[in-house]
């Protein structure tokens, strides 16, 4: 596809996938506009490679949205705060999940000492203490890859140090069992796996509950179904 023909692929493309659903269930487009009560916020990384309602397998009105360059949660930035605020005491989501990924062009860029100029230098500043607090550790890992991961791990970690101090997520979790994962994208397997920070005990793959409580992500083809022991995805 040229780049010159990109935007009128995208509405071609836009017209078929339409069709193809309003055929596929006459409904879905009716239902979709009268409303949204998604279970989940997603807080990740705008790259193009991390689209959420695709990598969870989920369905449009399953997920509320927010991404920024390198899924960075700064409590001073009001785009942010605004929408956990709307998901969290409006929306009233059941699970926030803040997800980080592998190869993030943020995290090579926060590793270095090169500046990548305007307003991006700025942005990345939080990250650059991240890897600042936890200069020992990174250093000792040998393989770029590897500590590009590493560091984008502890960038999650920090970001859900900042959920947790969010006074409309406290008053959730404290009220209605609001769950906060904090999870990692790998981009070369298509997996997330789950980082054990925020409110679930942890593990190494999907996105767990919390208190033996399962929860239930119902899509049009697929339920996502949130456990203890993990996640899984079951077809319906």
């Amino acid at each position: 596809m040229a780049t010159e023909d990109a935007f009128a692929y995208a509405l071609s493309s836009n017209q078929a996938w339409a069709g193809y659903k309003g055929h596929q269930n006459p409904d879905f487009f009716p239902k979709l506009a009268s409303g949204q009560s998604p279970s989940i916020l997603w807080l990740g990384c705008s790259d193009s490679r991390c689209p959420e309602t695709v990598i969870l397998g989920l369905q449009p009105g399953d997920v509320f949205v927010h991404r920024n360059i390198a899924n960075i949660i700064s409590p001073t930035d009001i785009n942010t705060s605004a929408v956990i605020e709307y998901a969290v005491v409006h929306l009233k989501v059941k699970h926030v999940v803040l997800c980080g990924h592998s190869s993030c062009g943020g995290a090579v860029v926060a590793l270095s000492d090169a500046r990548v100029g305007g307003v991006l230098d700025t942005w990345l500043t939080p990250l650059k203490a991240v890897r600042n607090a936890n200069r020992e550790e990174l250093a000792s890992i040998a393989d770029d890859k590897l500590r590009a991961v590493r560091i984008a791990e502890l960038n999650v970690e920090a970001g859900v140090n900042v959920l947790m101090a969010n006074a409309a997520i406290q008053d959730a979790i404290a009220e209605r069992g609001l769950q906060v994962h904090g999870t990692l994208f790998d981009i070369g397997s298509g997996r997330i796996r789950d980082l054990g920070f925020g409110t679930g005990k942890g593990g190494q793959n999907g996105l767990p509950g919390v208190n033996g409580d399962s929860n239930v992500v119902r899509g049009k083809h697929a339920m996502l179904v949130f456990r203890t022991d993990g996640a899984g995805m079951q077809s319906r």
